[in-house]
Parts: structure tokens; C-alpha cells; sequence
């Protein structure tokens, strides 16, 4: 597995808090050590890598992506020694393990700031963007716009203005200076000599600053990836990087590069077109991204998601898609933040097992590599009256006990509260409970992606669509090679009929490798199917038949 140099293309990847899996040590907080007790879960649920969330000494203004210390462990979370730990158990069970690596911003608190701040003919002053004036690089767009009115902000001890994209507790660094950039390097150099498997890079479209642009992915922002990658590829080849970027399709392509930037980034734009095309049953919306998602490097591959720790992300729609997102999928206040919606899967589509596991066929079957988010396999809740992300952070349910078996503490200590939601609890739900019942999600779930796994078509193949009379059945072909598997999802909450044109004669019985339903494929190149609300399946054509 390890001498797979394009790994990341087949690959299920899982997104884990660290402070909401397990408490390894009883203080009410998840640890590293809590995620070591919990790796085998991971293996039998198929994950081929980890991607954790910030680890890093913080001040947790953001969650964890306002670091003071590129070079040490949270203490909640443990040691180094811990960490070093973790990584040995994934690599034991054969899986990898990414961090998230935030390059665009440091805390305030981080003591490269700190001596910015204090002193003008400091070294580290250079590390970060000032100015006498507020008015410089006008046309870049405010992110947080519910709780920034300013990319800069005044510093009173510095009697200068300092550059953030995002919160005011966030200075940007200064990537015009060589030496932030040779940190950058270093900082990897670091984690990899430890043994992670690569980064999930943070915020990367915002690295530098032009006058008269929107100071968004600029040619100097590329050239620096490039020069990450090859630091990659000449020093640790097998790793990966994973591009955050939330832009249009267009502007996502660019980050691939000619193959010489990222090896992966995440589609963004999928995503909500995935919630519309459930929500209007049809395949539309996502066909219309797709056909605006431009040819990648051979080398490359998309993410692709459906939840994740931020908010469901709007920025990518129009304003009326947005006003209609919210109107369908956030209708109480508490569910929005910034441009998005802030709710988990299982509540976003109604706790219908049908029409989760339906989101996961589509997860698992459209191109790219899939990004599961903690919780949502056993289709885990959220609390809407928590503070920002915290409503969908809550403690992983194992047990159905009171504390979940996140924790043996009282729950009154948690971090976070335990769901207290009829539907939602742990003595309803939890990873215990589900694994007993063959029907459960998490089941489910797990036979995705085991049959996943065994074809690679699902992950390196090529993706056609089928003609359907009918806009609410979604049907592919996935072929790689001598590898092909017809893909057939009803995206609408009646039953229905498919009349699909296949394209092409092959006169043989198909068995679908999910429920074991059997199709007859007629010499007319016409497959008919009678639908159950949200139901998919996924047809194997033989080898010696294609």
C-alpha cells in the first residue's frame, strides 16, 4: 500500500476532531490518545486517512486555526509523544494521516506577532502585512462579513494597521518575505520527519497582496505552491498536499496546476448542488457543475463531501440559490453563519436513513475521493444553541449511556454538551447500537465502502452520464479500464419510473453489489427500472461481457 505513489485517488478520507472523539484521559476533552484507542473503528470502517483538524498550541479564538506554535501539540490533546504514537498505530494498520496546515495567518498571541508588534526593526515585523493607511487593496473582498467590517485593523502598540483576511485575531503573514516562506518549508519539514502522510493547506488563495486586485489567487499565490510541491516531491515523495480553496470551479482548476501543484483539492461547488439536487428531486444541479468542473492533471484528483466542521458554505451559489438553501435547508437563524448553514447531515435530510444513505451513493460513486466528516456515518446530530461550529461539534457517541462512551467524567464536564434531542441521543444513537443492526447507517455505510474499495473505477474511472426520461433518476457509467459499474439513484422522495437509454447492447444479467437486485440488460440498450423513494443501486457489468 505504501509504495502506491497516487494513493489519494482511491482513498476514503475521515475528517476527526480531536477534542469531540474520545477522552483518553478522562477531563471532559477528546485527546490524541482517545483517537489511538479508537484506530481499529477507523480500520473497520475502511478509512484509508485520517485529516485532523488543528492540533496545534492556540488560543482557540478560531478553533484552532489561530496558532501561536507551529511546532508543538495542543496540551489538551497530549504530547508530541502522543502524536508520535498516533502516527505509528495508523501506519500499523495500514492507513495515513494528514494535518491541517494553516499557512495564511498566525494567533495574534504567537510571539512572531508579539515581537512585530513591540518592535519596528524586529526581524518578525517583516512577517506580517502593516500599513499607515486602512484603504490599501480595497478590492478584496471581506470574508466573515458578520463579524469583520475590515480586512485591517488599527494596533495601538505597533501604531501601525495589520492585514487579515479573516478575524482580526488572525494578522496574515507577509509572503512577500523569503524568510516567512522558508518557515513555511520548515514548519512541513517538521511534521513529515515525524511521519504524516501530508497537509490539508489551509485558506490557500489569500497568500499575497496586489493593489487593484481581489488579492485572491494571484500568480505569486501559485508560484509558492509550486515551490511547496517540489519541496514535497524532491524530500518526501508519496505525500500529499490538499488544497482548501472555496472558489468557483475555474478558479479551484488552477490549483492543480500542470500537475505541479496540488495533488488533491476540495470541488466546493458540488456540495450544495448536492443538497439542491435532493431537494428538488433532480439530477440537474449536479449535472450543471459538473459540466463547469474543467479536466484536471492525470495526477490529480478532487475531494469531495457532503458535511464537513465549517458551515454548509454558500459563497458559491448565486444570491437567489443562497435565499433558497436557507429557506429550505436553514429556516430558524440559529442555523446560519456567515454565508452558510450551520447543520449536520442526519438533520439536513431530515434523520431519513433512505435519503442519507442516498447521499452517500452519490458521495461515493460521483468523481473524486470522499471526505466523511466524524459522526455523520451513524448520522450523529447537532445543537443549534451552541456557540458558531460548536453545534456541530459535539461528543462522539459510542455507548448508549449518558456520557456516550465519549467519557467515563459526568457529562456536566464535557467540553460540549452530549445531544439531549429525542432522536439524537446516544441511547438511541450510537456507534454500539448500529454495529449490531445490519440495516443500520453505519452499515450501510461501511458495505459502500468496502464494494468502493474493491473497484477502482468508483475512484480513478471515468464518469458518463446515462440518458433518463426522468430528471429525478440519476444514472452513470463509472469505467476504468476493464472495470464498469452503472449507477442508478432515484433522487426523489416518490417512487418512480426509469427508462434509460444506456448507449450501448449488452445482452447480460447485471448484479447490483449493494442489495443484490439483478437487472436484465435488453439488446435495445434500454434498462427500465421501477423505483423506490430514494433508491440506488450500483450494477457490476462482468469483465468477459464489456
Amino acid at each position: 500500500m505504501f509504495d502506491d505513489k497516487s494513493w489519494y485517488k482511491e482513498a476514503v478520507f475521515y475528517e476527526l476532531y480531536v477534542r469531540a472523539y474520545k477522552d483518553g484521559n478522562n477531563d471532559g476533552q477528546g485527546d490524541l490518545r482517545g483517537v489511538i484507542q479508537k484506530l481499529d473503528y477507523l480500520q473497520e470502517l475502511g478509512i484509508d486517512c485520517i485529516w485532523l483538524l488543528p492540533i496545534f498550541p492556540s488560543p482557540l479564538k478560531d478553533d484552532g486555526y489561530d496558532i501561536n506554535d507551529y511546532y508543538g501539540i495542543l496540551p489538551d490533546y497530549g504530547s508530541l509523544e502522543d502524536f508520535r504514537d498516533l502516527v505509528s498505530g495508523v501506519h500499523a494498520r495500514e492507513m495515513r494521516i494528514i494535518l491541517d496546515l494553516v499557512i495564511n495567518h498566525t494567533s495574534i498571541q504567537h510571539p512572531w506577532f508579539q515581537k512585530a508588534r513591540l518592535d519596528r526593526n524586529s526581524p518578525y515585523r517583516n512577517y506580517y502585512v502593516w500599513s499607515d493607511s486602512n484603504t490599501k487593496y480595497a478590492k478584496a473582498r471581506i470574508i466573515f462579513i458578520d463579524s469583520e467590517k475590515s480586512n485591517w485593523t488599527w494596533d495601538e502598540v505597533a501604531k501601525q494597521y495589520y492585514w487579515h483576511r479573516f478575524y482580526s485575531s488572525q494578522p496574515d503573514l507577509n509572503y512577500d518575505n523569503p524568510e516567512v516562506r522558508a518557515e513555511i518549508l520548515k514548519i512541513m519539514q517538521y511534521w513529515l520527519d515525524i511521519g504524516v502522510d501530508g497537509f490539508r493547506v489551509d485558506a490557500v488563495p489569500y497568500l499575497f497582496e496586489r493593489e487593484d486586485t481581489n488579492c485572491e489567487n494571484l500568480p505569486e499565490t501559485h508560484a509558492f505552491l509550486k515551490e511547496m510541491r517540489r519541496f514535497i516531491e524532491k524530500n518526501y515523495p508519496g505525500r500529499i498536499l490538499l488544497c482548501e480553496a472555496n472558489q468557483l470551479p475555474r478558479d479551484i482548476r488552477g490549483y492543480f496546476g500542470d500537475g505541479d501543484e496540488f495533488q488533491m483539492a476540495f470541488h466546493f461547488p458540488l456540495m450544495p448542488r448536492l443538497f439542491m439536487a435532493l431537494k428538488q428531486g433532480s439530477f440537474q444541479p449536479i449535472e450543471e457543475v459538473l459540466e463547469k468542473t474543467l479536466p484536471i492533471p492525470e495526477g490529480c484528483q478532487w475531494c469531495i463531501f457532503l458535511r464537513n466542521h465549517d458551515e454548509l458554505t454558500l459563497e458559491m451559489v448565486s444570491v437567489e440559490e443562497r435565499e433558497w438553501m436557507w429557506h429550505h435547508y436553514a429556516p430558524e437563524s440559529r442555523m446560519r453563519l456567515n454565508l452558510g448553514i450551520r447543520r449536520r447531515l442526519a438533520p439536513l435530510l431530515d434523520n431519513n436513513q433512505q435519503k442519507i444513505e442516498l447521499a452517500y451513493s452519490l458521495l461515493f460513486t460521483l468523481p473524486g475521493s470522499p471526505v466523511l466528516y466524524y459522526g455523520d456515518e451513524i448520522g450523529l446530530g447537532d445543537n443549534i444553541w451552541l456557540d458558531d461550529r460548536d453545534g456541530l461539534r459535539t461528543p462522539m457517541q459510542w455507548e448508549p449511556v449518558a456520557g456516550a462512551g465519549f467519557s467515563e467524567i459526568q457529562p456536566g464536564k464535557f467540553f460540549n454538551p452530549i445531544l439531549d434531542n429525542l432522536d439524537y441521543r446516544p441511547e438511541r444513537l450510537c456507534v454500539s447500537i448500529q454495529i449490531k443492526d445490519e440495516n443500520s447507517l453505519l452499515n450501510r455505510v461501511r458495505r459502500m465502502i468496502k464494494v468502493r474499495k474493491k473497484h477502482p473505477e468508483l475512484g480513478s474511472g471515468d464518469f458518463r452520464w446515462v440518458s433518463s426520461d426522468n430528471p429525478s433518476v440519476a444514472a452513470y457509467w463509472r469505467t476504468f479500464g476493464d472495470h464498469k459499474m452503472l449507477v442508478v439513484q432515484n433522487l426523489s422522495a416518490l417512487a418512480t419510473a426509469a427508462h434509460l437509454s444506456i448507449g450501448e447492447t449488452i445482452p447480460i444479467v447485471a448484479e447490483d453489489l449493494i442489495w443484490g437486485k439483478s437487472i436484465f440488460f435488453q439488446n435495445d440498450q434500454i434498462v427500465d427500472l421501477d423505483l423506490t423513494p430514494f433508491q440506488y443501486f450500483w450494477f457490476e457489468i462482468p469483465f468477459h461481457l464489456n
